[in-house]
């Protein structure tokens, strides 16, 4: 153990529609922009989620039988050197693609974001930037809002990046304990309310990446 600590709102093992292929997510907790319409409000606090040692966290990812590694939240940049360190402690297991989300933009990212910040950014293969904007929801691929940008940052082969830009739909699942689950970017404004309405259900628990 390194004794960084990375605050984590929630974790998946095999997502398929957050980047290409089967990607293990990691959703941090906290974000500073508390954007209108964020779908995950309860991750926006910073003393929410757990905490968990770097180090353990990349063990179980490069143990997982995944194409990469998917990082949103929350704001990934707001915990930028902890994340630097889980990005490198698991290439130093695996070489795995990473792809992150963040409301802040790529050029404010290079221009105006810190060294940890920046030095983040630079291992990255993908971002997909920009806040979530209710107003401008469409049906793309990984993202729900026109405002979003996918950005390649590295040469890295990516099997399956290259597609239609559409939606890449939602993954449904029953957990062990019973509660009905959903990953990925919902199909319309206002999804996850309407979706535990029509199913009578209690509030069901998203994983998404629009803020």
């Amino acid at each position: 153990m390194t004794g960084e600590i990375l605050r984590v709102a929630d974790l998946h093992r095999d997502c398929r529609v957050l980047g290409p292929g089967s990607r293990f997510a990691v959703w941090v907790q906290g974000c500073p922009l508390s954007c209108p319409g964020c779908i995950s409000p309860q991750w926006i606090p910073f003393d929410g989620g757990r905490a968990m040692d770097v180090d353990t966290l990349a063990e179980e990812i490069a143990d997982t039988a995944v194409d990469g590694l998917t990082i949103s939240g929350g704001e990934p940049f707001a915990q930028a050197p902890a994340l630097t360190r889980l990005v490198a402690a698991v290439r130093e297991r695996r070489d795995l693609s990473v792809l992150c989300y963040s409301g802040y933009r790529l050029s404010w990212l290079r221009e105006r974001g810190d060294t940890a910040q920046r030095d983040l950014l630079s291992r990255l293969d993908v971002l997909i930037d920009g806040p979530y904007s209710a107003r401008l929801h469409a049906d793309l691929r990984w993202r729900g809002s026109s405002n979003q940008r996918v950005h390649r940052l590295s040469s890295r082969d990516l099997p399956g990046f290259d597609g239609p830009d559409v939606s890449a739909g939602l993954q449904l699942e029953v957990t062990a304990g019973g509660d009905v689950q959903w990953l990925g970017v919902p199909p319309i404004p206002g999804f996850r309310q309407e979706f535990e309405r029509r199913l009578g259900l209690a509030p069901a628990v998203g994983q998404e990446a629009a803020r």
